[in-house]
């Protein structure tokens, strides 16, 4: 089983990081050139299904479950599973002065076909990749909430925003 901790600090306000951050259709952006296009499939309530699609023409769907009143997201990788036999995230958002705490938390299980890697060398992919996403969603919402025109819903869908 594999376990990944990550976080970082941006200076903006709460609404505003998590809009941004829960913002699947921006996730090309945030998300560096991890993924080459992110189609929200269908929203419903607080759930939210979308594809995404990797620079090595693979992708996978999955579903996310947004709870900005309680300060976090959580997340499920569905079709297809492999590599996984499981893949389970959560986001939290933690007020602090002057800003918010984000952290990225996977938990998940390989697939045993699946011998390319151990599951300590995806936690290492993980959190490598995390880490350097999580400094490109702190720059760009740091720069968006700098701009006097900018509001907390991020040009956020209505729909989605709780």
């Amino acid at each position: 089983m594999g376990h990944t901790v990550n976080s970082i600090f941006i200076k903006a306000p709460f609404g505003l990081v998590f809009d941004v951050s829960n913002h699947i259709e921006r996730w090309t952006e945030l998300f560096g050139d991890e993924y080459v296009k992110a189609d929200v499939l269908e929203r419903k309530g607080n759930e939210i299904t979308f594809c995404l699609h990797d620079k090595d023409g693979k992708s996978w769907v999955s579903k996310r479950w947004l709870h900005k009143d309680q300060r976090f997201a959580i997340a499920s990788r569905h079709e297809p599973m492999f590599p996984f036999k499981y893949m389970k995230i959560a986001w939290f958002y933690v007020e602090e002065p002057d800003g918010v705490k984000m952290i990225w938390i996977q938990d998940f299980e390989m697939d045993p076909k699946f011998t390319k890697f151990t599951a300590e060398q995806i936690e290492g992919f993980i959190n490598e990749h995390s880490r350097h996403n999580m400094k490109i969603f702190k720059k760009v919402i740091e720069e968006e909430s700098r701009r006097p025109d900018e509001t907390s819903g991020a040009g956020m869908p209505t729909s989605s925003k709780k």
